[in-house]
């Protein structure tokens, strides 16, 4: 067991979660799997669609109206704390006049504008996607390469962004929504969002390599802190290696191995704060559920 520098001490090559239970590059095995009901194909889609729905639903007040920031976040602009700046500074119009007052609401029928461009709030959507490699992390590539947003076109009308990047050869979880609140929370440090990869190595990671990785790893940019690392069980080259970590810096997981002396030959992520790749084959992407959705607001 590789654990962190401190009141632990090792006693095997494996890390544990909880008590009498092994962590094997996906935590979603220890959560307590709930007995849903037997659904044909028909009613699962139907129950998927329904989610979606009331996922997406624009939340106006009682009296129809919608504060400002709110509205801007709605439209896809940017978060509400980033919109109240952008009120502050004189670049939204409602109705052809200038508005800088932070509680104001907009009415059914006005016309928000943001430096001359119309606004519309949207319906809020979440969409997963499991990435496979050979897709860049971006809205419209220079170079024009294959997009993830070529993959998740068909999945709504609403323009939708990734949180996060996943470089071209990494694969795995991938989230895409039009809520700029949410997609600031699961992208600042300050909430450390949980991301779990499998990682695939040129060669075999030494015990001590691990040891190291786990007390902390300093790069040109910082010291790295992982929350947990291990080796995959049942795989006996130790080339195989599962990691969670919490940074969002560029390449972070890649960096960390090449520091080290290790190629990264495949890496894939396996869980982005508490969402897993069960049933979304490579390639595939689905909308939230409701209970997920609600799970991401509290984080």
């Amino acid at each position: 067991m590789a654990q962190r520098a401190g009141k632990s001490r090792v006693r095997s090559q494996k890390l544990t979660k909880g008590k009498g239970k092994r962590y094997d590059g996906d935590f979603s095995k220890f959560k307590k799997k709930e007995e849903e009901p037997t659904r044909t194909p028909v009613q699962r889609k139907n129950k998927v669609m329904e989610q979606a729905a009331k996922n997406s639903t624009i939340q106006l007040s009682k009296d129809g109206t919608m504060r400002l920031n709110k509205y801007i976040a709605h439209a896809g602009v940017c978060s509400r704390r980033e919109a109240d700046k952008l009120i502050e500074t004189g670049a939204i119009t409602i109705n052809g006049k200038i508005v800088t007052e932070l509680g104001h609401k907009v009415k059914r029928g006005d016309k928000v504008h943001l430096d001359g461009q119309l606004l519309r709030a949207e319906q809020l959507q979440y969409v997963l996607l499991n990435k496979p490699k050979g897709f860049v992390t971006t809205t419209d590539d220079p170079q024009a390469r294959k997009t993830v947003m070529d993959l998740i076109k068909q999945a709504c009308n609403e323009r939708i962004y990734p949180v996060g990047r996943l470089d071209l050869k990494t694969t795995g979880l991938l989230l895409f929504t039009n809520d700029g609140d949410l997609a600031k929370k699961l992208t600042h440090p300050k909430h450390r969002v949980r991301k779990v990869y499998h990682v695939y190595l040129d060669k075999a990671l030494t015990k001590n390599d691990m040891l190291r990785i786990a007390e902390g790893i300093e790069l040109e940019d910082g010291v790295l802190n992982v929350d947990k690392i291990s080796y995959v069980e049942d795989v006996k080259s130790k080339q195989e290696i599962g990691i969670q970590i919490h940074s969002g810096k560029n390449r972070i997981v890649r960096r960390l191995f090449e520091h080290l002396g290790y190629e990264v030959v495949k890496l894939d992520r396996v869980v982005f704060a508490g969402l897993t790749k069960k049933d979304l084959p490579r390639g595939k992407w689905r909308h939230l559920t409701a209970k997920e959705l609600d799970f991401l607001k509290i984080i």
